[in-house]
């Protein structure tokens, strides 16, 4: 049950006039950084998704070149051109919800979220949550079953939609970016989502496929 946050089309969309340097064969021109320079000459490669990096770059003061360029496939395709910003940027991301889950930080998981916050519950209501009234359901939004799903958060497992973001655990967690190169934010939580996804895992344990819950 894939539901993208209602505003990851109109985030994303800003970055589409951009990102049509990917697969044009045109590399895009990056700051005056010599390690950037050295990539634009070592990087003609006709991998479209080197393109999409190479814009990322330019736009961020502290690239981690090495790293985006090892991870940047994922299961829908490369996600920079995807998403709008680098596999680093997604890792630092992860890591911040990750550490704000396993010690219960409420204020360090607030700033994480992109707001409105679309919130989808057991039974698939839909309610759109502002930073005042995230305040006053957290601890619903945020149950032991979503800060648990919260701290499996890995980059591998991640999955790309073009111009809707990333998602986790069948779309229960969904991360978009809101400019160029940018941190991603946490902008959905599905938690009839997430019990699907356990109920699946639970079924590929059963059968000997995954990893006991």
């Amino acid at each position: 049950m894939r539901t993208p946050h209602p505003l990851a089309l109109a985030f994303t969309a800003a970055l589409a006039a951009a990102l049509a340097a990917c697969g044009s064969g045109e590399p895009a021109s990056p700051a005056d950084d010599p390690q950037l320079l050295e990539a634009v000459r070592s990087g003609a490669a006709p991998d479209p998704a080197q393109d999409c990096l190479l814009l990322l770059w330019s736009a961020q003061t502290a690239p981690d070149i090495d790293f985006d360029r090892a991870n940047d496939r994922a299961r829908g395709g490369a996600i920079s051109c995807a998403t709008g910003t680098t596999p680093s940027e997604f890792r630092a991301a992860i890591d911040t919800l990750r550490t704000a889950a396993q010690s219960r930080d409420e204020a360090r998981l607030i700033d994480a979220i992109g707001f409105p916050l679309l919130y989808i519950d057991d039974a698939g209501r839909r309610r759109e949550l502002g930073a005042q009234e995230i305040g006053a359901m957290f601890d619903e939004v945020f149950d032991p079953a979503v800060l648990d799903a919260l701290v499996r958060l890995d980059l591998s497992q991640i999955t790309v939609e073009n111009r809707q973001g990333a998602y986790f655990e069948l779309g229960s967690l969904w991360l978009v970016v809101d400019r160029q190169g940018g941190r991603p934010r946490l902008v959905t939580v599905n938690r009839q989502a997430l019990m699907e996804a356990a109920r699946a895992a639970k079924d590929r344990t059963q059968r000997g496929l995954g990893r006991r819950l």
